[in-house]
């Protein structure tokens, strides 16, 4: 009987009683098989485990060069905080205090007379407190013409204590008696206070 024959006659219900020759390469398929899927299935989780634990190192080494350019510039930004500090310490002492508002206000109002400038309101507004300062809102109406607007403007950026201008508007006006034409300007003016500690 051939090896042919012998598979035609196989019993499947009966693997025991098939010739020892067919049972050795089904038991070392069944082995090679098991082994093959074992090593499959365990490779696989393996290499998810070693994905997992690339994008781990990945992510750390990411964070670690961060930290190492923030160490890096450390010195550099203390310094810079130094410099920031000084800065800050010059803008707050340019804060007038509560006594010295009332001067600043003259000084406003003395710099738009000097540029020649015509008032036809300046009104300091309810003071807006902040987390260290105080902003004190004047409102301003006055007729000129464009250079002269520009001195006062130039006069409050050279005053020693801090004022800007905002809602800046022009509108030309002609005056009644000689017939001019003339600009009137209405803006804001802030100026700043540095509030006492007890006001904080």
């Amino acid at each position: 009987m051939s090896f042919a024959d012998d598979l035609k006659n196989l019993d499947p219900n009966n693997p025991g009683m098939w010739p020892k020759a067919i049972q050795a390469v089904i038991y070392t398929l069944m082995f090679f098989a098991l082994l093959f899927a074992g090593w499959h299935f365990d490779i696989t989780k393996k290499r998810d485990e070693l994905a997992g634990l690339e994008r781990k190192e990945k992510e750390t080494i990411d964070v670690l060069t961060i930290k190492q350019r923030k160490a890096a510039n450390l010195n550099a930004l203390k310094e810079q905080m130094k410099e920031m500090e000084i800065s800050f310490g010059d803008m707050v002492r340019q804060l007038p205090n509560q006594t010295e508002v009332a001067g600043l206000l003259v000084d406003i109002s003395q710099t738009g007379l000097a540029a020649g400038l015509e008032f036809k309101l300046f009104e300091p507004k309810q003071e807006n407190p902040k987390e260290f300062y105080a902003v004190l809102p004047i409102s301003i109406d006055v007729v000129g013409d464009y250079h002269q607007f520009g001195e006062f403007i130039s006069g409050l950026a050279q005053l020693p204590r801090i004022v800007t201008t905002h809602d800046i508007n022009i509108t030309s006006k002609t005056t009644k008696d000689s017939g001019a034409l003339l600009l009137q300007m209405k803006t804001i003016a802030k100026t700043y206070r540095a509030l006492e500690e007890d006001e904080e």
